[in-house]
């Protein structure tokens, strides 16, 4: 080991980078392992970014950043097999700055944000696998990658949700199929006045649309449409169990979902120049892993520090954060001299005192609620169902709300059971 590190972070996506950057701020000698060719090459969200944590760690980042869009619109969308029925929200705070979120490309982002690392002071290394822990009796001394050795006071593990440092160490066990989620995402290319023509959109707007239902086949997961300068986000998340219980390929469903009449007509003529896969963490605080041990920390994704109710995904504020409290704990244990166990569980501290834990415990019911297949496949249906109705004149006596959602609900829905999802609802989101 020709070289110690004060902190050797292992991952370059927003939680890696936000440790590090935070570190090497405070003028820490700190090594980045990042084993993509690039930062952002192996990384895959849907795209949206709310800027609220990168805001308090980089001031005036929206200046400098590779934003794509600034979301000025949210919608919501719940697919039968040839219809839809949507919510929108557009409110005036969206259309003005400051703006919380943007949509951007990970390929970018990533580069631009490891590239600001290196410029705080730490050392960027790409295309390097992060494949041991080195230890001293029970305390992580470094790391082992591309065959040398790396020692370092402190190892922060941000290696995404299969995180083998995390397993490693002694945190969590292997995932279950229950407990993961997997996206497949396509970038569509299309001319930036096609793609402002077809969503209403102006300057540097954008929008956030979700949909549940017939895009993942009744199954746990959603849709998403998220809109760049020139280019379309577009992708599907599903429970990972439920793609194997029903053997359903991930990258059929993208196909349904791209075939759809609501989704066709607004990609259509693009052209796909980008494909990626990704696993999610979905399994809440239930099985969150332990988030410390002597001379090491995990945070991000590695974590399970994602966000999901059904209408909110989040999962890049919540790297970012935990980013900044692995480092604030780090640059604890420097000043006391003490990188034990016991001296890094002032990360969990600093956690449950944030918006992190406090949001994944506010909806800790949410992980279970959503594994109900009618939220997918019998509400989206029976909400098209009734809307049709409701707008269909045929000259016959028209018939109250509750009477048409009785007659829809027949044979598909008991009462019992809308009260019951309704119940539970209640408390998971």
């Amino acid at each position: 080991m020709e070289q110690k590190f004060e902190a050797i972070v292992v991952g370059a996506g927003p939680a890696g980078c936000a440790c590090a950057y935070s570190l090497a701020q405070e003028g820490l000698q700190v090594l980045v392992v990042e084993r993509g060719k690039f930062a952002g090459a192996k990384n895959m969200w849907g795209g949206v970014l709310p800027g609220s944590s990168l805001a308090e760690l980089i001031p005036g980042f929206r200046e400098d950043a590779p934003i794509e869009r600034h979301v000025s619109r949210r919608r919501i969308s719940f697919l039968s097999q040839e219809s839809s029925v949507s919510l929108e929200f557009r409110p005036a705070r969206y259309s003005h700055p400051p703006y919380n979120d943007y949509t951007v490309l990970r390929a970018r982002f990533d580069r631009w944000f490891a590239h600001k690392v290196e410029q705080a002071g730490a050392i960027v290394a790409t295309g390097l696998e992060a494949e041991e822990l080195l230890r001293d009796g029970d305390q992580v001394v470094g790391i082992r990658a591309g065959g040398d050795e790396f020692a370092a006071d402190v190892v922060i593990a941000c290696d995404g949700v299969n995180s083998a440092l995390a397993q490693k160490a002694g945190l969590r066990g292997k995932l279950s199929p229950s407990s993961v989620k997997q996206g497949v995402k396509e970038v569509i290319k299309l001319p930036r006045s096609t793609i402002e023509q077809r969503f209403n959109l102006t300057d540097e707007e954008g929008i956030a649309w979700e949909f549940v239902g017939a895009c993942t086949r009744g199954m746990p997961g959603g849709g998403f449409i998220y809109t760049n300068k020139e280019s379309i986000s577009i992708g599907v998340i599903v429970e990972l169990e439920s793609l194997l219980q029903n053997q359903v390929n991930a990258n059929d469903l993208i196909d349904d979902f791209k075939s759809h009449p609501v989704v066709r007509d607004v990609i259509k003529e693009g052209q796909m120049v980008e494909y990626s896969a990704h696993l999610l963490p979905s399994y809440g605080l239930s099985i969150m892993p332990h988030l410390y041990t002597g001379g090491c920390l995990v945070a991000g994704d590695a974590a399970g520090l994602v966000l999901g109710t059904g209408l909110i995904l989040e999962g890049a504020n919540f790297a970012i954060a935990s980013g900044v409290a692995a480092a604030k704990t780090v640059k604890r244990a420097k000043q006391m001299g003490d990188f034990s166990k016991q001296s890094l569980s002032y990360y969990q501290s600093l956690l449950e005192d944030s918006f992190v834990i406090k949001d994944l415990k506010t909806f800790k019911q949410a992980p279970h609620f959503l594994k109900n297949h009618r939220i997918y496949a019998t509400y989206p249906e029976l909400i098209c169902n009734i809307v049709d109705r409701i707008y269909t004149g045929d000259g016959t006596p028209r018939k109250r709300l509750w009477q048409l959602a009785r007659e829809e609900m027949k044979g598909k829905l008991t009462l019992y059971q809308l009260i019951k999802d309704l119940i539970k609802g209640k408390g998971a989101i």
